[in-house]
């Protein structure tokens, strides 16, 4: 067995790089508890407040074993400023520092391979109005071709392009993407995204007449959404719910 490398760094980062370090554990320690990892692949990158530094989840670390500490900082480019002993892999960040570059609006950026996002993001039509979920994700919905595992630098302005002004975003024949203002954000518009895939590929599977929800009620959906979420968001409203289901599960992601 190869222990897993010990940090702490409480104290010794400042208190807006900690809480970012906390909120972005817990994220990747929810993702691991509904079952949405990929072993050690996959990445949520959070910028630190009032810098154009990242946090990022150490390359061999699993979901489960992320803690606050054990997040490695790392510039717009992947180079490494503050990871002690860990790495990051590079080409998982291809698509995050992309995304980073040109939506400075997005703190968080979430990129999972999901069975539900995998499957309607390979098809033709791709995500389809059949559920309240897939409302909220349609509204802001972008999509981008397969092109292989993302080591080509030439792909980041074809997904810049493609993501656009948009939060959502399916990779054809790879998984899905949500960015926010805040991780809370980015968590939420993923769980909506996985939510829609699912009921749409059960529905399918049905094999029932299908009632498909008119153009007009998507396109109002988000403003329906504020009314919910007076004065902000859904991802500021349910995060702190998150956080303690989070401590709840395993405290050990704050360390």
């Amino acid at each position: 067995m190869i222990d897993l490398i010990v940090r702490n760094l409480k104290n010794k980062v400042s208190k807006e790089e900690w809480q970012t370090r906390l909120d972005l554990a817990a994220c990747y320690r929810l993702v691991a508890h509904f079952g949405w990892d990929d072993l050690i692949y996959t990445h949520i990158s959070a910028r630190i407040p009032d810098s154009e530094h990242f946090l990022i989840n150490a390359f061999g670390v699993a979901f489960d074993e992320v803690t606050a500490s054990n997040l490695v900082k790392i510039d717009i480019h992947g180079n490494i400023l503050d990871g002690g002993e860990f790495e990051i892999n590079p080409a998982g960040f291809t698509i995050h520092s992309a995304i980073h570059e040109v939506r400075h609006d997005a703190m968080c950026v979430m990129h999972l391979h999901t069975n539900s996002t995998i499957a309607v993001a390979s098809q033709k039509q791709g995500l389809l109005p059949l559920s309240q979920y897939s409302m909220f994700a349609m509204a802001t919905m972008s999509y981008h071709d397969y092109e292989g595992l993302a080591v080509n630098p030439a792909e980041k302005k074809r997904l810049q392009d493609n993501l656009a002004s948009n939060n959502h975003l399916l990779l054809r024949n790879h998984g899905g993407l949500t960015l926010g203002a805040t991780i809370g954000d980015a968590f939420m518009r993923m769980y909506d995204l996985n939510r829609a895939c699912e009921i749409q590929l059960m529905l399918q599977a049905s094999g029932e007449e299908l009632v498909y929800v008119e153009q007009p009620i998507v396109d109002n959906i988000l403003n329906q959404a504020k009314i919910v979420h007076t004065g902000s968001t859904g991802g500021q409203k349910s995060w702190p719910a998150m956080m303690r289901k989070a401590f709840r599960l395993d405290p050990s992601f704050a360390e």
